[in-house]
């Protein structure tokens, strides 16, 4: 008996993008080793760029849009994994160029595939996804340029966003004084909640300057937002101290100076999340499962059927998501 199920097409016949709900086949998968039941898949900015006309996101159309997805292996031809496994796949060409997880089966390169840890369901792992990822892999990278809890405050821009809200409850879990900054004030709470100690509005850390440099205010800060606010927070971040940059919703420019990295040792770290190395990948999916996951979880993640997905791509390009939204397969 063929095995049929449902998946979301992103489709370009000619100017603009249609998303429809497909049934398909096994056969039509894409080519890989490994074949995998998706129980839940997450939405992220980019799935919402890849489905807009002029989001120059995906490589080609007809494509299942996805970036993320966490399943049972049905089905594989590489030695590392076998049926009944519980795997998680974030990144590569996931949803991009290759067939991703707003679909009920998926099928992808064993290389692409992370053993989902202990301490993590399928369903918490796509709370946190690629968003929280990336946030795990900024302050990774941000402890690895020295930073500890000792060394003063963090800002974590863009914070009732999923990277953001990971980010924040990643640093309070691990004893650092955060502050927060959103263009949302009904956020102002969740992200107390979340362990902000304070809570910045958009305009604060996104005002443009005369000065090359202002008062030293951050050891260090999580910014996926860049533009204007990447600009203020080179100016105000604290001698020796580093931004790790892991976004564009704030914009893909950015105007400033030398003066930030040659008179303060300013660093500013980039944060690819897709390519990262598989050593590197596991290393960081270990700690969400363990000493940096979120204690508010569940607070973060908002779980919708397959159906709504449209309504919710359309929302996150609008800013209008909160934290982390989780589809059911």
């Amino acid at each position: 008996m063929t095995t049929r199920f449902r998946a979301w097409v992103a489709e370009k016949p000619e100017d603009s993008v249609s998303l429809n709900l497909r049934e398909r086949t096994l056969d039509e998968l894409p080519a890989g080793d490994v074949t995998i039941r998706v129980a839940y898949s997450s939405v992220n900015y980019k799935d919402g760029l890849t489905v807009s006309s002029t989001g120059r996101v995906a490589r080609a159309y007809p494509l299942v849009p996805g970036i993320d997805l966490a399943g049972t292996v049905t089905d594989s031809k590489d030695s590392r994994f076998r049926a009944g496994d519980e795997v998680i796949v974030t990144g590569y060409e996931l949803g991009v160029a290759h067939d991703g997880g707003f679909s009920e089966y998926a099928r992808v390169p064993g290389d692409w595939v992370v053993p989902l840890p202990e301490g993590l369901s399928l369903k918490e792992a796509m709370v946190l996804g690629t968003a929280g990822f990336t946030a795990a892999l900024s302050v990774y990278r941000l402890e690895e340029h020295g930073l500890g809890p000792d060394r003063g405050p963090v800002l974590v821009t863009g914070a009732s966003g999923g990277v953001g809200s990971v980010a924040v409850a990643i640093l309070a879990k691990q004893g650092y004084t955060v502050a927060a900054s959103t263009g949302k004030d009904q956020a102002r709470e969740y992200l107390r909640a979340l362990g902000a100690s304070e809570v910045l509005t958009r305009e604060e850390v996104s005002a443009e300057s005369r000065k090359a440099l202002e008062k030293e205010r951050w050891a260090a800060a999580v910014d996926p937002v860049g533009g204007k606010t990447l600009a203020y927070l080179l100016r105000t971040t604290r001698y020796g101290g580093a931004v790790a940059l892991s976004g564009l919703t704030g914009g893909g420019t950015v105007e400033t100076t030398v003066y930030p990295f040659i008179l303060r040792g300013v660093s500013l770290l980039g944060i690819d999340s897709v390519y990262c190395p598989m050593d590197i990948r596991r290393e960081i999916w270990a700690r969400l499962a363990g000493p940096w996951k979120p204690a508010g979880l569940g607070d973060i993640g908002y779980e919708i059927p397959m159906e709504e997905l449209p309504k919710t791509l359309e929302e996150i390009l609008q800013g209008k998501v909160r934290g982390r939204t989780v589809v059911k397969l």
